[in-house]
């Protein structure tokens, strides 16, 4: 039985304490299905503890009080320390969550140095303060930091989430309390040692993990200024909900529907591998920007389900820690039996199973679902409009572009997407047409320099950039003497 990781205090305002409760959070491995690691579960008297040492940092401390070049230099020894400890953040991540090892490196570990990195350099371009002149005199407008920030991650890409709230939030001088998803604690510990190495202040940064009842009384709770959560649309609206009841402000990145369109003159060759990698292979499905309704023309729908088909049946699933793995499991027993659940839906309302559609035959322990591609799905089918979060995919043909452009849109979600063209200013056009928040042509990426959310149901508000940055600040106008008159 391989060694547990185990953590007996909680980090409560940069300290290491005993928790108010004996409860704890077991992490299970969706692999072996054992207990690999083990963590206190914090209780409402940990947030009232976290919550007080932040709310003291931010109103007395000298953390919001500092230039913004001096918490840079604290929050780039957070960067290096996670780039300097990738390869142990990425088997950590892969050990809790399932995610395959190739991806663990690349998008659970490294991508979050990389969104420090962008957040770092947005805030050497900020100004704090701005004179200008207003229609009745000279007006200063100042950026404040917004307070006391509860941030609420989920188990998929936590890192990932995480850092696109942390590294904003400290470099403008708020205090956090992080809670982590209570499937994927581990990685949120490490990164505590990593913060209080590198010297963040007492009271900056809390680290407690527990479930939803715990999320909803540090999002009710009246010492927080902004709560800024990452998951599903309905734990957000539940967020949200809690936050309304003191004004709380509320930024939400939620989940996604988000489609690929292969416009008639797409090469395929190049088009459909990205539209692989970012389905079934990003992190096996359990991504909310994952491109899950493949949309093809009439005139190439079979060459394009043939050719998707052979792709998803040559995916490797296995163990995600073996490099060559690209499908690992799903990350708890309850969202494997989720995933095969929307599998069944899709069969009832019609659709065809073309590769997939069950547990592999190989692979006797571990919650894993072979990489489903249903074909002649309509979109007005519940696999094609509700998030799955898991490898499953659909594919949808159209008639003509202006059809291309109404089934993309039509979607609660709009969050991400691509189109695949032979003509790059076709694609662009194309962009132009789609509501989401993010788009790539003939690609598939996101930037951590460019700002990231939804339109409708995937969210409210911005990551990543200076709009990520500016997420965190309050606006101060300040009415400056009016000049008097000569003459």
């Amino acid at each position: 039985m391989a060694e547990i990781t185990q953590y007996d205090r909680l980090f409560i305002g940069g300290r290491w304490v005993e928790p108010a409760g004996a409860a704890t959070i077991e992490v299970v491995s969706p692999v072996t299905q054992q207990v690999v690691g083990r963590v206190p579960h914090a209780d409402p008297k940990d947030v009232d503890r976290a919550v007080a040492a932040a709310r003291d940092a931010f109103d007395h401390g000298s953390w919001p009080r500092l230039a913004v070049a001096e918490r840079a230099e604290v929050v780039t020894r957070i960067k290096d320390a996670l780039l300097a400890r990738y390869q142990e953040m990425a088997e950590l991540i892969t050990l809790q969550n399932g995610s395959p090892l190739g991806f663990s490196l690349r998008g659970q570990a490294l991508a979050p140095v990389g969104i420090f990195a962008a957040a770092l350099a947005a805030a050497e371009r900020l100004t704090l303060e701005e004179e200008r002149e207003g229609l009745t005199g000279p007006v200063l407008v100042r950026r404040q930091p917004v307070g006391v920030v509860a941030a609420i991650t989920p188990w998929n890409v936590p890192q990932f989430t995480i850092a696109g709230k942390l590294a904003p939030a400290l470099l403008a001088g708020c205090t956090v309390v992080l809670k982590p998803a209570p499937e994927t604690p581990l990685d949120a510990f490490l990164l505590a040692e990593i913060c209080e190495e590198a010297g963040l202040p007492e009271g900056v940064l809390s680290v407690l993990p527990a479930d939803r009842g715990t999320s909803s009384y540090l999002a009710a709770h009246p010492g927080i200024d902004k709560v800024a959560f990452t998951g599903s649309v309905a734990a957000g609206k539940a967020v949200m909900a809690a936050a309304a009841r003191n004004l709380t402000r509320v930024s939400l990145e939620l989940g996604g529907k988000s489609a690929a369109v292969l416009l008639e003159d797409a090469d395929l060759d190049t088009a459909l591998p990205v539209v692989v990698g970012a389905t079934c292979a990003a992190n096996s499905g359990q991504a909310c920007v994952a491109l899950t309704r493949v949309l093809a023309p009439a005139s190439r729908y079979d060459e394009v389900a043939a050719r998707l088909t052979e792709a998803f049946r040559a995916l490797k699933v296995g163990d995600p820690a073996d490099p060559a793995t690209v499908v690992g499991p799903m990350v708890t027993r309850n969202q494997r039996q989720r995933v095969l659940d929307y599998v069944r839906i899709g069969r009832d309302e019609g659709a065809e199973v073309l590769t997939g559609g069950g547990t592999p035959a190989d692979r006797e322990t571990g919650w894993y679902v072979e990489p489903t591609l249903f074909g002649e799905v309509t979109n007005d089918m519940r696999i094609a409009r509700e998030e799955i979060f898991g490898p499953v995919v659909c594919l949808l043909r159209y008639e003509t572009e202006e059809d291309a452009v109404r089934i993309a849109n039509d979607s609660d979600y709009g969050l991400s997407g691509a189109v695949f063209t032979a003509d790059e200013e076709r694609g662009v056009r194309f962009a132009r047409r789609v509501r989401t928040g993010t788009y790539s042509v003939n690609g598939f990426r996101l930037d951590p320099a460019a700002p990231f959310g939804g339109f409708k149901n995937s969210g409210i508000g911005r990551e990543f950039g200076p709009e990520g940055l500016a997420g965190y600040f309050e606006y101060q106008s300040v009415h400056l003497p009016v000049p008097p008159r000569r003459g």
